[in-house]
């Protein structure tokens, strides 16, 4: 499943919108992202990984390295 899907996904499944994620995005940074801006940064698939790591963290998640097998 492609980033955007994931990510799109457990933000919703966390109780939280895109829109108040960028909200929240905005507050930290003091900045004026809009929705639209994000949304189309995850669809192109050129989000960095330090902002999928804040995102995740505003809604409660961490990322996980596991060794497979």
């Amino acid at each position: 499943m492609p980033l955007k899907d994931d990510l799109k996904a457990i933000i919703i499944k966390s109780g939280w919108t895109i829109t108040a994620v960028v909200e929240e995005l905005n507050k930290r940074h003091n900045t004026d992202t809009s929705v639209q801006n994000f949304s189309s940064k995850m669809i192109r698939g050129t989000l960095k990984y330090s902002e999928v790591e804040e995102v995740l963290d505003i809604i409660g998640y961490d990322i996980s390295w596991n060794k497979r097998g």
